[in-house]
């Protein structure tokens, strides 16, 4: 008997297409949009058009990047961009509530034993005593703006230490790196492609670990309009298998180094491409392997986390109080679970 590995199947599958011989999906040749930041975070996305297990799902794929989650937010609510995995924010609930938007799936997630997000000072700061989060007290905060994931995690942080701290809105990533190296903000949390880039060149210092205070935090969902879930559910299927195929490339790879030295190497090759791009491969993969935390396996959300977040978000009265887990999340595309 002959056994075929995933890529000698679906090379067989393409080659039955060609001849006609079935493959409603990939003769659809949808066109959609999908919104990515430039971080290792969002490989999955990455992978499925690189090696085609977006095209092997009937969609014809175009990335379009953001510099942030509330741009992207806007941009699935206008029609702009079909498809994207983003954090939860205030504004993504916000619209949400006003039917434009629903989560549909899970991406990163924080994971005990996995290197994931750090907590950074700047050079400053800890010169001057803040060395670990219990040191926020009276400290600056930086994050892209009222309601994003930054706020959540800083907020969750200060209230862990008993810490008052005020929170800078800069907008955009770079800004906030920018501030953070010059002194105008005391601390921030980013993943660890970029903390530890950062790290390494003496720019700033790591005071701690994001999942020391959540520990499952579901970092990044899959969303899309409220339009695709209801009314494009086939479509919308087809984008999450495609999507979770470049999942599980990814993790198998990076996370679970099946392929060992060699896989790591052929999947930095592949996120070098969208992640670091400017850097010469040898400066940028060294973030890159760092950055690796675990992607949901099919998409599957952490339904506890979201709930807490909703909750965070409601409790600083950045949304509305009267929203539930139904208005802005649709459970029936993949598997939830508490943790």
């Amino acid at each position: 008997m002959i056994k075929f590995n995933r890529r000698q199947t679906l090379g067989l599958l393409g080659a039955a297409a060609a001849t006609g011989l079935a493959a409603p999906a990939i003769a659809q040749n949808k066109k959609i949009v999908v919104g990515a930041l430039r971080f290792t975070s969002h490989s999955g996305s990455f992978v499925a058009v690189e090696r085609g297990y977006f095209a092997d799902a009937g969609l014809d794929v175009e990335l379009r990047f953001f510099q942030a989650a509330q741009p992207m937010a806007v941009a699935i609510a206008s029609g702009d961009v079909d498809y994207a995995v983003t954090a939860v924010s205030g504004g993504l609930i916000s619209l949400a509530d006003k039917g434009a938007i629903k989560v549909i799936g899970g991406a990163l997630s924080e994971e005990p034993g996995i290197d994931g997000q750090k907590i950074l000072a700047s050079n400053a700061a800890f010169e001057a005593g803040l060395t670990s989060p219990a040191q926020l007290g009276g400290k600056k905060f930086g994050i892209s703006n009222a309601g994003s994931s930054f706020h959540y995690m800083g907020s969750r942080v200060a209230q862990a230490e008993n810490a008052e701290m005020s929170f800078t809105p800069l907008q955009k990533v770079g800004a906030i790196i920018g501030a953070l190296k010059s002194g105008q903000i005391d601390a921030w949390s980013i993943q660890p492609h970029i903390a530890s880039a950062l790290a390494g060149s003496g720019a700033v210092q790591v005071i701690g670990k994001i999942s020391d205070y959540l520990p499952n935090y579901q970092v990044t969902t899959v969303f899309t309009s409220a339009k695709n879930a209801s009314d494009e559910r086939e479509q919308t299927s087809d984008f999450l298998k495609g999507f979770s195929n470049g999942v599980a490339d990814y993790t198998a790879a990076m996370i679970d180094k099946t392929g060992g030295e060699e896989g790591v190497n052929e999947m930095v090759d592949l996120i070098h491409k969208y992640v670091y791009a400017d850097r010469p491969r040898e400066k940028a993969a060294p973030s890159i392997i760092k950055g690796a935390m675990r992607i949901n396996k099919d998409a599957r959300l952490n339904i506890a986390s979201v709930q807490d977040q909703l909750s965070w978000f409601q409790s600083e009265g950045l949304v509305d109080n009267d929203i539930t887990l139904d208005t802005f999340v649709d459970t029936s595309y993949v598997e939830t679970y508490k943790a």
